[in-house]
């Protein structure tokens, strides 16, 4: 938890650093400080704010939409502090107000400087505003910036994963040798199981450099919904019944519910389903599928297995 926290603590600070100089370097074009912007005509000109329909604006979503996966790590992480509600209130918070911020602004600001059907938008959005502003050295400084965003994306992944295999592990559905920690109280057999598929991915995508990473961007493309909405569907059935048998386990609670999880459940259901008539990422959507389809099956067949004891509670807490 000390490791990761810190890694990422450095990862984000760049990555932070880099959209705030960003936005301050566009908003300061956008209005004419900076050079000689001062128009946001873009947002309309070239055929209005949707000169290809409102459609396609759909057809952004179901593309973006997984930029956001991996915001519940924040949570996750949360709770392994001291002060798990408090933590855990703060982050779901602080992501709501970085996303408004660091994401939809900087995306504001691009497509206020940059009209829609520049041909280098489908290169680098960022880069392209910057080298429009004059930013010398866009292109290098931004891909260092994505190193960094990668290399964060990495530490987040390893982290959660060899959690969630260490929790699978607690729970009698993956082998107890993964509950073993350290001295240190780190998972480190669980972070074992998570990387070597890092290391076997890299072995295939060296055999394969034109296939392996299609194949698993398509076979993983909507499975994060598919997780999101059984999330929805279990805060659900569980809130109405620990406020039934014992309110007080209820430390955190979600606002508006259960209008906002049902909205929720829909809007991941529109999405899903519009995979399926979005050309670009309807392959994803059939493997993403299959996907689903294994891990189904493979939960039923533990349903029909004897549960494995779980872990003993001296072995619970990783750090």
């Amino acid at each position: 938890m000390r490791s990761y926290g810190e890694f990422e603590f450095w990862f984000a600070s760049i990555k932070v650093a880099a959209i705030i100089a960003f936005i301050v370097i566009a908003l300061g074009f956008a209005v004419g400080v900076i050079g000689h912007g001062g128009s946001f005509s873009h947002l309309s000109s070239d055929g209005g704010f949707t000169p290809a329909g409102g459609g396609k604006i759909l057809t952004g979503v179901v593309i973006v939409i997984f930029a956001f996966v991996g915001a519940e790590i924040a949570t996750i992480a949360a709770a392994e502090s001291d002060d798990p509600r408090r933590a855990v209130t703060k982050a779901m918070n602080s992501v709501i107000g970085r996303v408004l911020v660091f994401y939809v602004l900087s995306i504001f600001l691009i497509v206020s400087i940059l009209p829609w059907n520049d041909a280098k938008l489908g290169e680098s959005p960022f880069v392209a505003a910057l080298d429009l502003i004059g930013v010398s050295g866009a292109a290098d400084v931004m891909n260092a910036i994505v190193l960094t965003a990668v290399l964060s994306c990495l530490n987040s992944g390893i982290y959660v994963a060899s959690r969630m295999m260490f929790a699978l592990a607690r729970r009698g559905d993956a082998p107890q040798w993964i509950t073993k920690i350290n001295g240190r109280g780190v998972p480190a057999r669980a972070i074992l199981m998570a990387t070597s598929v890092g290391y076997v991915s890299v072995i295939f995508a060296a055999l394969w450099p034109d296939t392996i990473f299609l194949w698993l961007v398509n076979s993983s493309g909507a499975v994060a919904l598919f997780v999101y909405l059984l999330i929805a569907v279990s805060e659900l059935r569980m809130r109405a019944r620990l406020e039934r048998e014992d309110p007080e386990r209820l430390q955190v609670r979600m606002w508006a519910y259960p209008w906002l999880t049902w909205l929720v459940i829909a809007a991941i259901v529109v999405v899903i389903g519009s995979m399926a008539f979005v050309s670009d990422v309807r392959d994803q959507l059939w493997w993403s599928l299959g996907s689903l389809a294994i891990v189904l099956l493979a939960a039923w067949l533990r349903t029909r297995q004897p549960r494995r004891r779980p872990a003993a509670a001296g072995r619970a807490t990783p750090a």
